[in-house]
């Protein structure tokens, strides 16, 4: 029963998580010094209850001697003055201790004083729903299937722990409730596999329950014969399940009338309630994941497929070579600079941080680190969402000289003032995290007469209150730094034209977000692929229009270029 009660108090103090952990690698690590810091508690709590237990059998072997001789013949026992004396003793002394031991449990006392203090890095329900979420999107982007997965065989990784029929039970059920049902089939299929298999049974899920969720995922992805199959076999295990055999009731009279469907009847401890549905039978290329254009080449830019990557078009600005600039604190030390294609024009600068400069900007941002936000385009306030998992922190330039230091190396290689600029932003990417494509810059009225032809119909939304209150004008540049090496994915995409970038620890990319003219670039659209393996570091620095105009000169039509 005390173990149960410890259990239940480290759920209680779960409850206080903000469920973040799952957006950054950096709180993942604190998860697992807090473990390791557990163990140790929990490890002492067994000490002193074996300490205890000990001195309570001790007790009690004290006790049952005595008990032992007194039941035997207790007038004779008690005519003894010593023994009336010792029998008085023990119920004020050795029983009133041993009571005192039982009700004030000093080992699971201390042990709940001490663990209390990780309860800030204690994971909660968001974070697991986080996890299997990043799990799905991996799954989807990098084409991962899912048995190998559960086996622990992910493609350019190292082998991990095999999971359960439970724990793949587990991964359904967050992808069910978030109506997720392509996965949510592929993980309970893959469930009940594992549950018929001989050489590791799971005892810790019913298959009950695996074919009930069955049925009603068949159902919602219009197959219900199939859901039909999986009710009938969920009531040969259980014959008395009343949802079973309504639902069966249901599915019959549907494959047999063939008539619009009603609804189906809940128990009233579910709130998992029937929806109605499209009756027609999808096929698995249908009950996938976004399907759009710009998400096929999202993902098979992440993936590096072949044919995905486009060589640019004039290659013959592709070169590497050194630069200063003519800045006076380049001559010494040049730029790196690497064009790694044509349009929009990337650049990337090698060496461009060294690694003393990446570890003092971790050190300024972990305990800054916030869980990343992205500008709402109507009301221009900041928001988290779904497509964007990762957390962040911005240093003020008088932070630290380092800060000083990047920014101002940043306009020596761009040429650009950096006085309206924004502050240095520092991001952690977390399990899969990513942020989908998207723009640097705001996009305003008219934008749609400019850039990329499809761009323009897909990709128009005014969006006037962005940068309003800084009162420096629209991004005109950014540069991300890459401050880690990333052993699989992370790539940094530009589905528009097919550019990919590969992270590589002390580089920075370099683009303009508008032309000349000041209208935006389409073609900057880009995306942080997710990551597969690995922590990823990365900062930027967004560089705004005002105070740029003596440093890059004006256009007078938008095709006018860099």
């Amino acid at each position: 029963m005390r173990p149960l009660l410890v259990l239940l108090s480290l759920l209680g103090l779960m409850v206080h998580c903000q469920g973040e952990v799952f957006t950054s690698l950096v709180d993942l690590e604190h998860v697992i010094y807090t473990e390791s810091n557990m163990l140790d508690a929990l490890r002492e709590y067994v000490n002193q209850e074996e300490l205890k237990i000990q001195k309570v059998k001790q007790l009690m072997d004290g006790l049952q001697r005595a008990s032992t001789e007194s039941v035997q013949d207790p007038e004779l026992y008690l005519s003894h003055p010593v023994n009336a004396l010792l029998l008085v003793k023990r119920f004020l002394w050795e029983w009133s201790d041993l009571e005192n031991i039982i009700r004030l449990d000093v080992p699971k006392t201390n042990y709940l004083v001490n663990i209390s203090q990780y309860r800030d890095y204690f994971p909660a329900n968001e974070d697991l729903k986080g996890a299997g979420a990043a799990l799905l999107r991996l799954q989807d982007t990098y084409k991962l299937d899912t048995k190998a997965i559960a086996d622990g065989n992910i493609e350019g990784t190292w082998k991990s722990p095999s999971l359960t029929a439970h724990e793949c039970f587990e991964v359904g059920r967050i992808a069910y409730n978030a109506n997720d049902f392509y996965h949510s089939r592929l993980w309970m299929l893959e469930a009940l596999d594992r549950l018929g298999r001989k050489d590791s049974p799971d005892t810790t899920v019913d298959k009950a329950d695996i074919l009930d969720y069955l049925s009603f995922i068949f159902y919602m992805n219009g197959d219900v014969g199939q859901a039909l199959a999986y009710t009938d076999q969920l009531l040969a295990i259980d014959p008395e399940h009343e949802r079973g055999n309504s639902n069966k009731r249901y599915f019959e009279y549907h494959i047999s009338k063939r008539e619009p469907r009603g609804e189906f009847e809940e128990d009233e401890d579910d709130d998992e309630g029937w929806v109605e549905v499209d009756e027609t039978e999808k096929k698995p290329e249908d009950l996938g994941p976004n399907t759009s254009p710009e998400r096929q080449a999202y993902e098979a830019l992440c993936r590096g497929d072949p044919g995905s990557v486009k060589i640019p078009k004039n290659r013959r600005v592709l070169k590497c070579r050194y630069q200063h600039y003519n800045n006076p604190r380049l001559y010494l030390q040049p730029a790196k600079e690497e064009v790694v294609f044509d349009h929009p024009r990337l650049i990337i600068y090698h060496d461009i941080l060294d690694d003393r400069e990446i570890a003092k900007v971790k050190e300024l941002a972990a305990p800054r680190l916030n869980r990343a936000t992205i500008q709402n385009p109507v009301t221009g306030k900041l928001e988290y969402a779904d497509y964007r998992i990762s957390k962040s922190a911005w240093l003020r330039e008088d932070l630290d000289p380092m800060v000083t230091s990047i920014r101002r190396r940043v306009s020596d290689y761009s040429g650009l003032e950096l006085a309206t600029a924004e502050e240095l932003q520092v991001v952690n990417y977390g399990i899969g995290g990513h942020y989908e494509p998207h723009f640097d810059f705001a996009r305003r009225p008219n934008a749609y007469q400019v850039g990329n032809r499809i761009a323009t119909m897909l990709f128009y939304k005014e969006e006037t209150n962005a940068f309003k209150d800084l009162g420096t004008g629209n991004r005109i540049a950014t540069m991300l730094f890459y401050m880690s090496d990333v052993p699989a994915g992370g790539a940094t995409v530009f589905p528009m034209v097919g550019a990919r970038l590969l992270p590589k620890k002390g580089t920075g990319a370099f683009w303009y977000n508008l032309f000349p003219s000041g209208e935006g670039d389409f073609d900057t659209r880009h995306a942080a692929c997710p990551v597969l393996v690995g922590s990823k570091w990365v900062s930027n620095i967004w560089i705004h229009e005002h105070g740029q105009e003596f440093r890059r000169k004006c256009g007078i039509t938008p095709d006018v270029k860099y």
